[in-house]
């Protein structure tokens, strides 16, 4: 493929943005840098802003206060910014600005990794088209091939899907095409990795030529790229640095615990404040899940819990129950940190701090989410204080000592 760079290279994106320029013979990219402080200045229909403000948003994160206005333009675009800056609501927004809700025809598709993510995506999508009345379906593997093709023939405005079970609707033409104006690719360096690239080419052939395609990705691989080289028409590129990134509005607090055996008297002692909001406890493996679930619910406190050992329908039923509210603790490993947002999640607590300064953000990135207020309690024993100081110089945030009023904070 002409312009991108040999597989495991280091990728240099002035270089190939040059080299591509040169082969097309004009700007492939052009940036896009116009700033909108306010979801009010974008100059979205009125029900969209209620659905907005409703699901708790006050002001649009980096990536949406650049990046809505070039989709709702219906301009090619390709967004980078990592996982957890608000990726989702920014091309479910401009996908909601755009569809026409007299015609219940599929006219945009979603394309995600995983099936969690699909299914988190079908969520923001419907809550911000709350007030618009739109009809949105996630094509997923592993659920009824039958049920798909029913809720499709009954018609629907938007399509969230995993390729595979995508691709095999649009074979079938249970999914008709010719009415689809949007094309999104979530998580596209992400889609590449697994090997979807066939299956994502498959799809294009059969959209019409004359789509509106957004590609959203934490990287831009050289795979990405070509994509984008092949099926996207004078795109314009988002790019949101990493220390763009914001954990405002989240407050950051440690407590010291002289033995790792004393953080469950710790968490036992915090647990009426847990209980006050909805909070999520994370542990680093899936042996302490078990193991902190059993001592507290020794002590009779509730709590649910989750770690990717357990079967997808026992997942499901767990977070159905914590996102409901009926159960107000949950304890899970890093593996579930991307791609749950539970809305009412106000606390976090770290009972163990992450093996990777990343990884922090994924983790309390889930509590004040996208401007949502939200509190993180990290606890600290004598081998974290070099992991805490890396953390804070990593974000360039201050993370101070608990102090005794933490119900006041919630």
């Amino acid at each position: 493929m002409a312009g991108s760079a040999p597989e495991g290279s280091q990728f240099d994106h002035k270089q190939f943005d040059a080299k591509m320029n040169d082969l097309m013979g004009e700007e492939f990219f052009t940036s896009y840098d116009e700033v909108y402080e306010s979801f009010d200045s974008m100059g979205l229909q009125e029900n969209l802003l209620r659905g907005i403000y409703a699901y708790g948003f006050e002001k649009p994160s980096a990536i949406q206060q650049r990046g809505i206005v070039p989709f709702i333009k219906k301009l090619d675009v390709i967004q980078q910014a990592q996982s957890g800056t608000g990726k989702t609501a920014t091309f479910c927004s401009g996908i909601l600005q755009q569809l026409d809700y007299g015609h219940v025809e599929c006219q945009a598709l979603v394309l995600a990794p995983t099936r969690e993510l699909a299914q988190q995506i079908e969520k923001v999508m419907r809550a911000l088209g709350d007030y618009l009345g739109v009809k949105v379906h996630a094509c997923v593997g592993g659920t009824s091939v039958r049920e798909d093709q029913r809720i499709l023939q009954s018609g629907v405005h938007v399509v969230v899907g995993t390729p595979g079970r995508v691709f095999d609707m649009l074979r079938r033409q249970s999914l008709r095409a010719d009415q689809i104006k949007m094309f999104v690719l979530d998580e596209a360096d992400e889609m590449l990795s697994r090997g979807f690239k066939d299956q994502i080419y498959d799809i294009f052939q059969l959209l019409p030529p004359k789509i509106q395609v957004g590609v959203f990705s934490a990287t831009m691989p050289p795979e990405a790229l070509e994509i984008t080289r092949k099926f996207m028409s004078k795109p314009v590129r988002i790019l949101v640095k990493r220390d763009e990134l914001t954990l405002e509005g989240i407050k950051q607090f440690y407590i010291m615990v002289d033995k790792e055996e004393w953080k469950l008297e710790t968490l036992c002692d915090l647990y009426e404040t847990l209980a006050i909001t909805q909070s999520v406890i994370f542990v680093n493996t899936r042996r302490k899940v078990d193991w902190l679930t059993d001592k507290m619910r020794g002590r009779d406190h509730t709590v649910s819990a989750t770690h990717g050992d357990m079967d997808q329908n026992t997942r499901d039923i767990i977070m159905r129950e914590f996102r409901s509210g009926s159960s107000r603790v949950l304890i899970t490993t890093d593996l579930l940190a991307r791609g749950i947002d539970v809305q009412q999640v106000s606390l976090v607590i770290n009972f163990d701090l992450p093996t990777q300064p990343e990884n922090y953000l994924h983790r309390i990135g889930r509590s004040g989410r996208f401007g949502r207020k939200g509190v993180a309690i990290n606890f600290l024993t004598k081998e974290d204080e070099r992991m805490i100081a890396d953390i804070q110089k990593f974000y360039n945030v201050t993370v101070e000592e608990l102090p005794a009023n933490v119900a006041d904070l919630l």
